[in-house]
């Protein structure tokens, strides 16, 4: 079975692109085209030797880029697909400066596996990895547990996409049916006792309706028949999403064809060991412990909101990856 790897990247500091965004911009500022989304904190040359050294058996990376490229990056390395976006996005929904297009588009790069797993650049894998940790019979692995959509607080973006995707998903599975079918991969010995628990009980409280499934914010399994299942179920939707140049309230992102793979079954249960955490002067010293110490299948380096010391903490990751990933890979010049 080929897998592959998507990436999406872009060089925030690029001189034409900031150029192109502004043109585009809306003049009120929100966290959805703030500098932080497109800031480059160095550190994709580790996602490319992590990739090398950790999952050596990949068929393909697909580096999905507005036209742009790393400076370290070597372009016509064996496995290295550059895909721009002109090359898989249609035309009407050019240029887009929204992850949530580029996401629900991913299906249309050309030569892309069945099966391939989604990172986003802040991504980053830290122990060897088998086949079987991403597809097992044919089925992506991901969490099956039901997790109800946690709103409070300063609603965000995501989460209106996370409820925009559970509301297609719930249009088109009832929930009593996939309970039926499928039960035994929501509550599976693999998860732990507690999140079993609460699914059961979640199936007692609301049998009509599911009320959400994990936000891993981690490399994501797909099928790429299932992207495309999700466009002729949705294509209003899909289409009003993507004619969106940034990120809105009316959009569905990446997580409506996950949530679709685990109702309708297409999944292998499984426990996703993953840190998600921002990059502040207060959880430094957590984040570079935990590259140095692989304590966690993956790490996910979220940019902060909160005005911090950039040079300083991105020195304080290099340091810290170049101690678990210090050699260079085939991908690099």
């Amino acid at each position: 079975m080929d897998i592959d790897f998507v990436i999406l990247w872009v060089d925030g500091n690029d001189p034409k692109w900031k150029a192109e965004k502004r043109k585009y911009q809306p003049q009120q500022k929100s966290e959805n085209s703030s500098a932080n989304r497109y800031r480059d904190w160095g550190l994709l040359p580790y996602w490319f030797r992590s990739v090398e050294k950790f999952t050596p058996w990949i068929r393909k990376i697909h580096f999905v880029t507005w036209g742009h490229f790393p400076t370290f990056l070597k372009l016509d390395a064996p496995k290295l697909h550059i895909v721009r976006h002109e090359e898989f996005i249609p035309e009407e929904y050019l240029p887009t400066f929204s992850s949530h297009v580029i996401e629900m588009n991913i299906h249309r790069i050309p030569d892309l596996a069945e099966h391939f797993v989604y990172f986003n650049d802040d991504m980053f894998m830290l122990r060897l990895f088998k086949p079987e940790d991403f597809f097992q019979d044919g089925l992506p692995c991901t969490y099956g547990g039901e997790v109800p959509i946690e709103l409070v607080g300063n609603i965000g973006t995501w989460q209106h996409a996370a409820v925009n995707d559970l509301g297609i998903v719930n249009a088109h599975f009832p929930k009593r049916e996939s309970i039926e079918k499928y039960q035994k991969k929501y509550i599976n010995k693999k998860y732990r006792w507690k999140d079993n628990l609460r699914t059961l009980l979640l199936e007692k409280l609301h049998p009509d309706y599911f009320t959400g499934f994990k936000n891993l914010h981690a490399p994501a399994a797909y099928l790429k028949s299932a992207f495309q299942e999700v466009w002729d179920a949705e294509p209003e939707k899909l289409d009003s999403t993507c004619r969106d140049r940034f990120r809105t309230n009316d959009n569905v992102n990446q997580w409506v064809v996950l949530w679709w793979q685990v109702a309708s079954g297409k999944f292998s249960p499984t426990v996703i060991d993953n840190l998600v955490e921002s990059i502040r002067p207060d959880t430094i010293d957590h984040l570079c412990s935990a590259i140095e110490m692989q304590s966690h299948d993956y790490i996910c380096l979220n940019d902060s909101e909160e005005a911090i010391d950039f040079d300083v903490l991105a020195t304080r990751l290099t340091d810290s990856f170049e101690k678990v990933l210090s050699e260079k890979s085939g991908f690099e010049l």
